[in-house]
């Protein structure tokens, strides 16, 4: 597992709250994962500079629990652009609320495909990788 949280911006970062959390007070690892989507969605449509949708997740991985009232920082870096694709490498890392020590609980591949105004793939602009 990684020393720390990279040192880039977080994509989103969001303190958890009970109704995200099950009776053991662990945060669900779906909405979890809908986290790290929103992220991974803001910079493919940035790069993609429209839309783009979800088309596959790869690698999901669990490493940690988040408890409620963490804060959670998800940090996504495009690491490979096709004609019409986007694959996004997302971490998650989660913070006590009152501590410094961040901790790796989640990472993943996602992919997204540029689509046009009737959701049909569409290529993607040449332009700078922004993350």
């Amino acid at each position: 597992m990684a020393d720390g949280p990279p040192q880039q911006q977080p994509a989103i970062r969001v303190s958890t709250m009970p109704a995200d959390a099950n009776a053991y007070g662990d945060i669900f690892g779906g909405w979890l994962m809908g986290q790290m989507d929103l992220a991974a969605g803001l910079v493919a449509a940035r790069h993609a500079r429209g839309r783009a949708v979800t088309v596959a997740v790869e690698g999901m991985k669990f490493h940690a629990p988040v408890a409620v009232g963490d804060e959670v920082s998800v940090f996504a870096d495009i690491v490979r652009v096709g004609r019409t694709s986007m694959t996004i490498d997302v971490q998650s890392w989660r913070r006590a609320r009152h501590s410094e020590e961040s901790c790796l609980v989640t990472q993943a591949q996602f992919v997204f495909v540029a689509v046009d105004e009737h959701k049909r793939p569409r290529p993607i602009e040449a332009a700078g990788t922004i993350s």
